[in-house]
């Protein structure tokens, strides 16, 4: 572990070779080992009390080998020869002849056993206080990523000493990333660490509108109160608000403790130590001159027990009138733990002004969470809509071409290890085996059911099963991995608030694109031609020379090719398993019966409905994501009472015409 971690030094040692900036170079005066050897007692026995008066030092003596050699004291890789006391790095520690180095020149010192030098080991107190004292030097590299990490460092660990060097930074810094990250934390420590209200105050307004984490965890603490109690308000306490007891903010049992716990009132007796108390003192049938068989009320043991308590037996038990009387002698409020109203007002209203904002912006995710959602079921019903819309066939099978899709997805990745390639060859061929498999489907058994509904939802139904088995049989029930490209890692964060995955962005292009080719497919093509003429009237486009039975067959195998390729988009994030169709088959139904079948305009608007709706009632109930999938159904079901031809009816033979 050493050796890694002087590997890593290594490179350390090259960024932090810059001085404070506040300090000049300077190469007269004692050398860093000279320094150290006055020091000698507090660089070996360092405790936190006492390294800062070393630190101090070797900071005030400006030499360039100052970083290099906090970071290594820091990281446990500095050593002392035991013989004369020199302070050396070691090249090997693990190597049987030590090889030490010269901490100021780097050059070599000759070899030693390791009984010949002693480690030095500063415990996690002091190397805290080093990292503090090394902030400064890095703050100064010319490295921005060592810059940010000292920036990470004064987060973690702020001390009023960053103050000035951080100051210092944003005065100077060119990196716009640096520059912001030093912005969003100086205000920070000034609140943190100024003596005036007047500064607090105006880093507390220079967060107005910032949205970030950083900034709430700066303002929130500044919020925070504590409950207190007293006869009278006091006027030199900043007080948040003023509380009575009973109410939601504060009970009567827990503002009665309070007084107990100060001495200012008995403590309370439960009532089954009351009971013992009675049991344990029954004299000749009777307990305070109470008899025993008429201790069957309350009002009959509370006069027991009060008899005593005036004998010195027992200890008394307020009552609630007792315990009235005493609350009513104090008033109880919150006091913040910051003493400056100034600062708490202020920072109160600048983080409503933020709260505001964080609420629109949570909105926003929200509501993309939903148009991510409604792109899945675009692209998981838009196949369904236009199979039931053209021929009227409630297809139950249909969730199973979206899992053929998913498997050939699965299939094409282990073949071809590059996840980009894999998933630009497995989308068209998941359109092919899916429109076959559609196409075989519509040949060997829809085309015998047509007219007949029930017939063709029993049979697609036996038919979704059996594929399910079969898929089962052949690549086993647990599931298949079908991973994203490394493109599609991660996520796109407009802020710390509003953030998508990327597979879901790429999902939902998929379904725009998905979206305007079905319209120039069905609008701009004689496919879509026929296809709406058969839709319309069957009848009359047979009449014209058209083949309907040809229509239907490339229309169901066109439906299942597209449930082919959402099959590939939804087995990029989820469980690629045999019965991964069933959890699609209802909402992509859903969807047909809100918008409207066989129009994806209607899909579409539908898609949007189903989507926005279920993500809004996972908002309000996030705990139950069953909650959702039922008051969707009760939504539909009430929907359709209304408009049961859907949102943008279509006029044709599945419209009932």
């Amino acid at each position: 572990m050493i050796r890694i971690a002087l590997a890593a030094l290594a490179g350390v040692f090259l960024s932090l070779t810059a001085p404070l900036p506040t300090h000049a170079q300077q190469t007269d005066g004692p050398d860093l080992q000279s320094i150290l050897q006055d020091n000698s007692e507090l660089v070996a026995n360092a405790s936190r009390r006492t390294v800062q008066e070393v630190l101090d030092i070797l900071v005030d003596s400006r030499l360039p080998e100052v970083p290099a050699f906090l970071t290594a004291w820091q990281a446990r890789a500095l050593y002392q020869r035991e013989s004369d006391g020199l302070f050396v790095y070691v090249e090997d520690p693990d190597a049987d002849a030590l090889t030490l180095i010269d901490i100021t020149s780097g050059e070599g010192l000759g070899t030693a056993t390791s009984r010949e030098v002693r480690q030095l080991r500063p415990n996690r107190g002091v190397q805290s206080v080093i990292g503090a004292t090394l902030v400064g030097f890095q703050l100064a590299s010319d490295d921005p990523a060592v810059r940010l990490g000292a920036l990470d460092a004064i987060e973690d660990d702020p001390e009023e000493r960053h103050l000035a060097a951080l100051e210092d930074l944003v005065a100077t810094e060119t990196d716009p990333d640096v520059l912001e990250r030093a912005e969003l934390l100086l205000p920070a420590l000034v609140i943190a660490f100024s003596d005036d209200d007047a500064p607090r105050v105006e880093a507390i307004r220079s967060l107005a509108g910032n949205i970030s984490l950083t900034a709430r965890r700066t303002l929130n603490p500044l919020l925070t109160t504590r409950t207190e109690f007293a006869e009278t308000l006091p006027e030199n306490a900043n007080i948040a608000r003023e509380l009575s007891p009973g109410s939601d903010l504060l009970s009567v049992a827990d503002a009665y403790d309070m007084l107990v716990a100060d001495g200012l009132a008995p403590a309370l007796i439960p009532r089954s130590d009351q009971v013992a108390t009675l049991a344990a003192n029954i004299v000749d049938g009777e307990v305070g001159g109470v008899p025993v068989a008429t201790l069957n009320t309350e009002s009959a043991r509370d006069r027991a027990y009060a008899a005593l308590v005036e004998a010195g037996i027992a200890p008394p038990a307020p009552t609630e009138a007792d315990i009235a009387q005493s609350l009513g002698r104090f008033v109880f409020f919150e006091v913040y733990n910051e003493r400056s109203a100034a600062v708490t007002s202020t920072a109160r209203e600048t983080l409503d002004g933020i709260e505001t904002r964080v609420g629109f912006y949570r909105f926003l995710d929200l509501s993309l969470d939903g148009i991510s959602l409604a792109s899945i079921y675009f692209l998981a019903a838009i196949g369904l809509a236009i199979t039931f819309g053209v021929m009227g066939v409630i297809n139950m099978a249909h969730g199973e071409f979206i899992m053929i899709g998913a498997y050939t997805g699965y299939l094409v990745q282990t073949l071809v290890p590059n996840e980009t390639a894999s998933l630009a060859i497995a989308i068209p061929l998941a359109f092919i085996v899916t429109f076959m498999a559609g196409v075989a489907m519509e040949r060997l058994v829809i085309r015998w059911l047509y007219h007949r509904p029930l017939e063709t939802l029993l049979a697609t139904f036996g038919i979704s099963i059996a594929l399910q088995q079969i898929v089962r049989l052949i690549f086993g029930a647990l599931t298949q991995p079908l991973t994203p490209p490394d493109w599609m890692a991660g996520s796109v964060a407009l802020n710390d608030v509003v953030s998508i995955s990327s597979i879901r962005v790429a999902i939902f292009i998929l379904a725009v694109l998905f979206f305007f080719a079905l319209w120039l497919i069905l609008n701009r093509t004689r496919l879509g031609l026929e296809v709406r003429a058969v839709t319309q009237n069957p009848a009359m486009a047979a009449s014209m020379g058209i083949n309907p039975d040809r229509i239907n067959m490339l229309t169901f195998g066109l439906g299942s090719g597209i449930a082919g390729i959402a099959g590939v988009a939804i087995g990029l994030f989820a469980q690629v398993v045999p019965d991964m169709g069933s959890n699609y088959i209802v909402q992509s139904f859903m969807t047909v019966v809100v918008g409207g079948v066989g129009n994806i305009f209607g899909t579409l608007v539908g898609a949007s409905i189903i989507g926005a709706f279920q993500k809004f009632v996972e908002w309000l109930n996030p705990t139950n994501t069953l909650a959702a999938q039922t008051y969707m159904i009760i939504f539909v079901i009430l929907f359709i009472q209304f408009r049961p031809r859907g949102i943008i009816a279509l006029r044709g033979r599945a419209a009932g015409d």
